[in-house]
């Protein structure tokens, strides 16, 4: 038998590994081991009063935090019957696209792009190709700062509340960042450009179910209320309240993190999973970004999740300065915000994060304090697809030599672009379905 261990996948968000055994060229096992000690704050939310739950679960991550402060607010509206104005939920769009502008660049050029040019780390790129490593920190910091004129700050947004936003921008920071939106479009495409020349790896191949949150009319990561699983050329529906019907959530032994299949199959979500959903509704630039960077059905290729999210930040700029124009055009200072009535009821709420579909779902009582809080995350329901994808490699490329093979498995696991952290969660066993 031959082993490769992965003690410590280095450059992804959080503590992991992988092991894969071989026994004469046969995959005997592959574990995508999440070692991380369990986050509680589910627990921890419980008997809070409906105004303190969302800053708590912000805290779940901090490169996330505006996708889960985000759907916490919205979980606690459907279980409250609380309906936002169309300006929350612009100013909502545009804190959501800043958080993927910031995340996909900190991700493209400062985590995987060493895999694809032989370096061991960003610091290493720097040295012979500064300008990419330049490029990636004014995209993120494009990101931030997006994040901090709607949300208040770059990392944990404080002005988003139940029913809208207790601040919103005033015109000179929406005009200065508009100004930045308008530069930026040149970085964004010029990073299109550096992920379209990258190297192919072969690497996972293998067809695959998607699952994103299906929207009426447009690209992006709100709105929707239900969520698609799309798998060999077809797609089915499912409402989001019904969420546990398609994680099926389980612990294993060698994992924090809870697995999830549909239907005994995993599924893969983020960035690809959103292409293979809402590819219908991409604009004209991102179409000619999937072109750009040669994405084309069907998608079985797991390193190709990183061409989507570049794919989205030329997307994400571009609508984030419409976004911006539409605040402009519409006027004002004062944010409405419809009164919030606590009852007893249950809510649940889906947003699609940067790394893939995000459910917040809740029950609170008569008190309007939390009875119960479930989240699920994206790394959670990718880690049964990611275990999927590197047993796929192993078998295609067994006859490599091992660090050959090591280095093939830790780009599969970071093109998924895992977050750890937010995965290690409790499971309410008399819950599971």
């Amino acid at each position: 038998m031959s082993r490769i261990v992965i003690e410590h996948l280095a450059r992804v968000e959080g503590h992991g590994g992988a092991t894969v055994e071989l026994v004469d060229g046969e995959v005997e096992d592959v574990r995508f081991d999440v070692f991380e000690g369990a986050r509680l704050l589910e627990g921890l939310v419980r008997g809070r009063t409906y105004d303190e739950v969302a800053p708590i679960t912000s805290r779940i991550c901090a490169i996330c935090s505006s996708a889960h402060t985000l759907v916490s607010l919205m979980a606690t509206e459907r279980a409250f019957g609380v309906v936002p104005s169309v300006r929350t939920a612009r100013l909502r769009d545009l804190l959501l696209r800043g958080e993927n502008i910031e995340s996909h660049a900190l991700h493209l050029f400062l985590l995987a792009l060493p895999d694809y040019v032989g370096a061991p780390s960003a610091l290493a790129i720097a040295e012979t190709r500064r300008e990419a490593v330049e490029l990636a920190l004014r995209l993120k910091r494009l990101g931030n700062r997006i994040q901090e004129t709607v949300g208040g700050r770059a990392v944990h947004p404080v002005t988003a509340v139940v029913g809208g936003f207790a601040s919103v921008p005033t015109e000179e920071a929406l005009l200065e960042l508009r100004g930045a939106l308008e530069a930026a479009q040149s970085d964004a495409a010029t990073a299109l450009e550096l992920i379209a020349q990258l190297p192919p790896v072969d690497v996972g191949r293998s067809p695959t179910a998607y699952a994103a949150l299906r929207l009426p009319d447009t690209y992006g990561y709100m709105g929707g209320h239900e969520f698609a699983i799309a798998a060999d050329g077809r797609a089915v529906t499912v409402p989001i309240e019904a969420y546990r019907s398609v994680t099926r959530e389980r612990t294993v032994p060698h994992s924090h993190a809870k697995h999830s299949r549909w239907n005994g199959t995993p599924f893969m979500v983020g960035a690809l999973a959103r292409l293979a959903v809402n590819d219908a509704h991409l604009p004209p630039i991102g179409v000619r970004a999937m072109e750009q960077v040669g994405l084309a059905r069907p998608f079985e290729d797991p390193l190709d999740n990183n061409r989507a999210q570049a794919v989205e930040l030329v997307v994400d700029v571009e609508h984030a300065r419409a976004l911006v124009d539409e605040e402009l055009a519409a006027g004002g200072d004062v944010e409405e915000r419809p009164p919030v009535h606590p009852r007893e009821g249950a809510g649940t709420a889906a947003v699609e994060a940067p790394r893939g579909l995000l459910i917040h779902s809740y029950e609170y009582g008569k008190d309007g304090r939390l009875r119960r809080a479930d989240v699920v995350t994206p790394t959670a329901l990718n880690a049964v697809s990611i275990e999927h994808r590197l047993r796929r490699a192993a078998e295609q490329h067994h006859d490599l030599d091992a660090p050959t093979l090591r280095h093939h498995l830790e780009m599969v696991v970071r093109a998924y672009d895992p977050c750890i952290s937010c995965a290690v969660h409790v499971l309410d066993r008399r819950r599971a379905t």
